[in-house]
């Protein structure tokens, strides 16, 4: 209605100017029949297009609008009255039929429109027409479907692609996994194919250095055969051309005095690279004594760097001097364990040739090294190494000789510092006997503890030159039984030791009572003694009781049937005689002697001792 309202006073104020009644009116006749047709029938198409949407009222709203707009236009002249009057007629007769319908419409109360209650064939029209709109709805929604179907389809297919992608990519890691492990593979097939070249080439050098030390073994006693043979010809070689001939040319010279080509020919027979011993510690000699010592290592030095046989480097290091060439020497006999001459060049370091007196470990260390080069001698195992085979003879003589003087030096029970314990009424007195000559001496009572030395006494020991240590100390009555422990130092002041030795208070003294019993048998019985006709003492077998069990003896030589009173022994004052006891008895005229025999504490037995009565 408010629709209506409104073109109503659109023409109400038009018709305010004087002209305005004829000019509405010539437009009305231009305009107002198609206008109200063309009003009509948009009015029809929206009442039979209302399933779809209510049009009516969409066409009535813009017409109205419309309307308004061109009226005020035409008010406030901003058009031409003339042309736009055929424009408002039209608006407002849409706006007129358009919002009646939808008033219409409204009071029906009719969804399908006005028309279509009235008219069947509209009504069908409009089936057709909704037909199309359920097939469009279901195209929309078959369209909608189908938009989140390919989106869905889209995010699958991205979804895809990401496990394309991350399939690809782990192809491609396998591959180059694939790839390293190949390398891998390859690199670990080409190790193996080189440690088995090289074990392959091991073997084969293995094989050609035994080839070569048979071959050198097999040289050596050749050589040693053919100079043999020119040692029995004599005289020099004029031309010579093998090692054996330049060798015996070497000696040759050397005992004519030609020293320059003794030299000549030792070097000549060492560019050779023999592995022999004997000719290169003659030529040692030979340097030593024309260019010294020095002059000798020089040359030995060259030949070592030159050749590779161990001869020649085992030389050279003799030529060093004293500490210098022994920590060389063993060095040596560390790299090479079964290299035979070496231990006998080893043992002359501990000599009594080389250091003119020998301590119990020089002799030990010499015993030694003379010991595992004779054992080399079984089955021919030094020939190898001479060329000259007096050589090797003589070396052999010295080992068995000096082995022979040296005796059982090696055995560990022997050479042991001792302790001999005396028993006095204030105490012990402890006597140490040494297996050799020491510069100092020190003992401990127990396993830990701090040494405590003996001291010196006021002369020299001949042997040394040096002050002789004291060889005692003394220990109180009271020292229970324990270990005694004794090191000294030797005469080049290496400290040997310690030494446990078990002290036994006990046993030490029955032992040591014995020993004088033993030693002094004759004082055991002493008729009529300081003029006491008829008695008979054995004061001594009670001043050393502590070693006695029993004393039997028998008179004028009958069965041991009689036996002594002896008292027990006291620890505290083992030899004093107790007051009361009584070391004498008597005896008739008619006893002429007396046989003793004494049962020690330790179960051993005295042999009958027979005394005379003078």
């Amino acid at each position: 209605m408010g629709i209506w309202r409104l073109g109503g006073l659109g023409m109400a104020d038009i018709g305010v100017g004087g002209a305005a009644p004829s000019l509405i009116r010539a437009s009305l006749s231009r305009t107002g029949k198609w206008a109200g047709s063309v009003a009509f029938i948009s009015g029809a198409v929206g009442d039979v297009l209302n399933p779809l949407a209510p049009f009516a009222a969409y066409i009535a709203l813009v017409a109205a609008v419309a309307a308004a707009i061109i009226a005020i236009a035409i008010v406030l002249k901003l058009v031409l009255a003339a042309k736009a009057l055929p424009a408002l007629v039209f608006a407002t007769s849409a706006a007129a039929v358009a919002g009646g319908v939808y008033a219409v419409q409204q009071e029906t109360n009719s969804q399908n429109g006005v028309i279509a209650g009235l008219v069947p064939a509209i009504a069908q029209l409009q089936q057709s027409i909704g037909i199309v709109s359920e097939k469009v709805a279901k195209i929309e929604q078959t369209v909608t479907q189908t938009q989140k179907t390919v989106e869905e389809v889209k995010k699958s297919t991205d979804t895809v692609a990401q496990k394309t992608d991350q399939i690809a990519s782990a192809q491609q890691q396998q591959t180059a996994q694939g790839a390293e492990t190949q390398k891998t593979v390859e690199a670990v097939k080409k190790t193996t194919e080189t440690l088995a070249a090289g074990q392959q080439q091991q073997q084969v050098q293995a094989q050609k250095l035994q080839a070569t030390t048979e071959l050198i073994a097999a040289s050596i006693d050749t050589i040693a055969k053919g100079f043999a043979q020119l040692a029995a010809q004599g005289g020099a070689i004029a031309e010579p051309k093998r090692p054996d001939e330049f060798y015996h040319n070497a000696r040759v010279y050397e005992l004519s005095g030609d020293m320059l080509n003794a030299r000549r020919s030792y070097l000549a027979f060492a560019g050779f690279d023999v592995d022999a011993i004997d000719p290169y510690t003659r030529f040692a000699t030979l340097l030593r004594v024309q260019d010294g010592k020095a002059g000798a290592r020089e040359v030995f030095g060259a030949l070592a760097d030159k050749g590779k046989a161990l001869s020649i480097k085992l030389v050279h290091i003799l030529q060093f001097d004293d500490a210098q060439r022994l920590d060389k020497l063993n060095a040596f006999i560390a790299a090479n364990p079964d290299f035979a001459p070496a231990y006998y060049l080893l043992a002359q370091e501990f000599s009594e040739d080389r250091l003119g007196s020998q301590t119990l470990t020089d002799k030990r260390s010499e015993a030694q090294a003379l010991t595992k080069f004779v054992s080399y001698e079984k089955d021919g195992g030094l020939l190898k190494y001479f060329v000259d085979q007096t050589q090797l003879a003589d070396w052999l003589d010295r080992s068995r000789s000096r082995l022979a003087a040296l005796g059982d030096v090696l055995d560990p029970t022997r050479f042991a510092p001792s302790v001999t314990p005396m028993r006095s009424n204030q105490g012990w007195s402890m006597t140490i006997s040494l297996p050799e000559p020491a510069t100092a001496i020190s003992w401990r009572l127990g396993d830990t503890g701090s040494f405590t030395d003996t001291g010196l006494m006021a002369l020299n020991d001949q042997r040394t030159g040096k002050p002789m240590p004291n060889p005692s100390f003394e220990l109180p009555d009271s020292t229970a039984a324990t270990t005694i422990a004794i090191k000294y130092l030797d005469i080049r002041g290496r400290e040997t030791g310690p030494f446990d030795i078990r002290f036994d208070p006990d046993a030490a003294l029955q032992r040591g009572d014995k020993q004088i019993l033993d030693q002094f048998w004759t004082s055991w019985i002493a008729f009529d003694s300081g003029g006491n006709h008829g008695l008979v003492y054995f004061t001594q077998m009670l001043s050393y009781r502590c070693a006695i069990k029993e004393v039997h003896y028998s008179l004028n030589g009958a069965a041991l049937d009689k036996s002594l009173d002896i008292p027990p022994c006291d620890k505290k004052d083992p030899y004093a005689i107790p007051y009361d006891a009584k070391g004498y008895f008597k005896v008739a005229d008619s006893v002429k002697s007396m046989s003793v025999q004494v049962t020690y504490t330790d179960g051993t037995k005295s042999p009958v001792r027979e005394y005379k009565r003078q």
